[in-house]
């Protein structure tokens, strides 16, 4: 089998999810995406009536997660990406009645890998939830990049999974029953620097393997400016897209 494409650099993802645990401490951090995340899966398996014994969490820096299936009797492991839990190779963990992976994903090589990962590791009859960010995030940022890059745009932003290739990736990797689906989050913020810094405290930093060069004084003002001519009256709405998928081992 060839191998994956190197989109991203796993050292430079390790250190931002670092950065995000230490920026996380602190008592107005931004949690709203982990938070929407939790709620959803918490959603779910009530829907589903799925009462997990065994449980893996991958991701939920808040803990909420877990603290909620171990109150409904569950045995629960975290595990996060910037301890070296890798995704990208086989779990050496056991099998689980659920795995659930907020906000991780959408920065690995090997997307179809880690998935099939996940399915191997949950028990006959286990679910798989899977959450992160994906196509059609950032849409004022991405339009701000471009006019301070010019004639010359460089590599700002992250490639992402859509809807369709979502789903492709359920049925390729074996899951039983998938369900696709992407719902946006909608935030407010009064200029580009309070966006950039919610960024890298959600662990949303830039990881590429080719960052491309930093942005210069000028183009970081042209930036700012097309990011605030993108709002009204001082404040500019950015849209997170949340791409969500599930599916069972039978």
């Amino acid at each position: 089998m060839p191998s994956p494409p190197r989109i991203f650099s796993p050292h430079r993802r390790r250190m931002a999810r670092q950065r995000m645990l230490r920026l996380q401490t602190g008592a107005d951090a931004p949690r709203y995406l982990v938070e929407d995340m939790v709620d959803d899966v918490i959603e779910r398996l009530a829907f589903l009536r799925h009462a997990p014994a065994r449980a893996l969490v991958v991701g939920d820096h808040s803990g909420a997660l877990a603290a909620h299936l171990r109150g409904h009797g569950a045995r629960v492991e975290e595990r996060e990406p910037a301890d070296g839990f890798d995704e990208e190779v086989p779990y050496a963990l056991g099998s689980f009645d659920l795995i659930a992976s907020l906000g991780t994903l959408d920065t690995v090589n090997d997307l179809p890998g880690a998935l099939i990962h996940i399915r191997q590791s949950l028990a006959p009859g286990g679910l798989a939830i899977v959450s992160f960010v994906s196509s059609g995030s950032l849409p004022a940022l991405r339009a701000a990049m471009l006019v301070a890059d010019g004639d010359r745009p460089a590599p700002r932003l992250h490639p992402a999974v859509d809807v369709r290739a979502g789903g492709e990736l359920l049925q390729r990797t074996g899951f039983a029953d998938p369900v696709i689906d992407q719902r946006p989050l909608r935030v407010g913020f009064r200029g580009m620097d309070r966006l950039v810094a919610d960024l890298r405290a959600l662990g949303l930093a830039n990881v590429l393997a080719d960052p491309g060069p930093p942005l210069g004084k000028g183009a970081r003002e042209r930036a700012r400016q097309a990011f605030a001519a993108a709002g009204e009256e001082g404040r500019t709405v950015e849209t997170f897209e949340i791409l969500t998928l599930s599916g069972w081992r039978r």
